[in-house]
């Protein structure tokens, strides 16, 4: 097999633990975020739950699933602390191609058909769906399965979730008990997911592609417009790539008063140099 390492365009981010390796299986456990502007390595100690070795890629332009493929095998032949045997292996697919649809109206026959509403698919495209059994949520998705296929023939059985499974099922979990209507905003590097939710109940998840921060507010106060909800009144948490120093957190202030950074409390610390705790949120949930 020959392996490419593809850079140009790359952003590369590092940080590893020194640790021992061996041949036989680790109590280490790895998470892998994918998409199709990145790729994110957790490692962690699945005993101590400390932080083994995380790694971080973004790239300029988007990739097509066959690059990011590429790009994959590539960071598992060249970094030494991806080649253990791992204990447990989860595979986030942070994209938008999803939907969701109550569990009691979900049939796996119909699976494609509810893509099919927005997003174009092929017909030999493999569909996949989480359920979220405490909210009678099911979400339907499209994996790539070129890179499951090589995953599995690497590590043999994994686990894989979309990304809006394991926000949901934070983020309801957290309101299941509130009375008040709260907008939820996970930032990442193309997209931006925003997940809104009245008197413990989902009102609303959908994620949005954005450039410019003009872009980022439109949809944001487009949502909140069609849920007739004011922007002067309701609290907003953010997460991901985002900071109260740029212009993302700027014109969001100009229009919604009540902001904050999610609450890290119990969550994984990444990075201990580093004061964005709410980085990474997705790769934290997986473990």
């Amino acid at each position: 097999m020959i392996l490419i390492q593809v850079e140009t365009g790359q952003k590369v981010m590092t940080y590893l633990k020194e640790t021992k390796h061996s041949n036989t299986k680790s109590n280490n456990r790895l998470s892998v975020q994918l998409s199709l502007s990145g790729l994110s390595f957790l490692v962690t100690d699945a005993t101590t739950n400390e932080v083994v070795f995380f790694s971080e890629k973004e790239y300029q332009n988007s990739h097509s699933p066959e690059e990011l493929l590429i790009n994959l095998t590539s960071s598992f032949s060249d970094q030494l602390e991806l080649k253990e045997n791992f204990s447990d292996v989860t595979i986030i697919y942070a994209t938008t191609l999803y939907a969701l649809v109550p569990t009691p109206l979900f049939d796996e026959k119909m699976a494609s058909e509810y893509l099919k509403l927005n997003s174009k698919i092929l017909a030999n495209d493999f569909i996949a769906y989480d359920t979220l059994e405490n909210n009678d949520i099911t979400i339907v998705y499209i994996p790539y399965i070129n890179i499951n296929n090589f995953l599995f023939e690497r590590f043999g059985n994994f686990k894989y979730y979309h990304s809006t499974t394991l926000l949901l099922k934070y983020i309801l979990n957290i309101e299941k008990h509130t009375t008040e209507s709260k907008i939820y905003i996970n930032v990442e590097k193309d997209n931006f997911d925003i997940i809104i939710v009245k008197d413990g109940e989902l009102l609303l998840c959908n994620t949005y592609e954005y450039k410019t921060p003009e872009d980022f507010i439109y949809y944001i106060l487009f949502c909140l417009e069609q849920l007739k909800l004011n922007p002067d009144n309701i609290k907003c948490v953010l997460s991901g790539v985002i900071e109260e120093s740029d212009a993302y957190h700027s014109i969001l202030f100009t229009y919604i008063r009540h902001i904050s950074f999610i609450n890290s409390e119990g969550l994984l610390e990444i990075n201990a140099d580093t004061n964005s705790k709410h980085h990474n949120l997705l790769l934290k949930l997986s473990q």
